[in-house]
């Protein structure tokens, strides 16, 4: 009896949690801004379940060592919503990896890089494959890797909310 109890008490509970997960964090829409840390650079960010990993726009890719480790330098060239104006940052980070992806367009090698974004008051420290994506209207996506620790998303709404984490807070 008190198994059956239980098995029936567990839809519930589960509905229940559900419930309050589901009040606790608003879905964000399919299109946000978010910031890349710590250069604080703003960035229209698209989430995509069709890739697995995320990419971010970067132009001028040289791969160099630094100390034995493979390393990458880019130019990440955007423009600022608000002014309008081009915004041109040259970063430097790690890599991590390297992803070989095969398309309509042949074999694309690129290197992955850890990068840090807020998007809304959350900061998330993720994988970044690097790619010129200057002809897309998007220059950032987030991947399914990414998109599992945001929560839910509603494809009917778009800049939901605006991105504000503090400087020196921890992911």
């Amino acid at each position: 009896m008190p198994t059956r109890f239980l098995l029936r008490l567990a839809p519930a509970a589960l509905a229940c949690l559900f419930s309050l997960t589901a009040q606790a964090r608003e879905p964000l829409g399919w299109v946000e801004e978010g910031v890349l840390l710590p250069e604080n650079i703003e960035v229209k960010v698209k989430m995509d379940t069709g890739a697995l990993t995320s990419s971010l726009d970067a132009k001028d890719i040289q791969r160099f060592q630094r100390d034995g480790q493979h390393w990458v330098r880019f130019k990440v060239e955007l423009v600022d919503n608000k002014t309008g104006k081009e915004v041109v940052s040259e970063l430097e980070r790690p890599v991590l990896r390297n992803v070989k992806l095969r398309g309509a367009g042949g074999v694309d090698h690129r290197p992955v890089v850890q990068m840090t974004i807020c998007i809304g008051q959350q900061r998330y420290d993720e994988q970044f494959s690097l790619r010129n994506r200057s002809k897309m209207l998007y220059p950032v996506l987030l991947g399914r890797r990414t998109l599992e620790h945001l929560g839910p998303i509603d494809v009917a709404r778009t800049f939901t909310t605006e991105p504000s984490c503090q400087a020196d807070a921890t992911p």
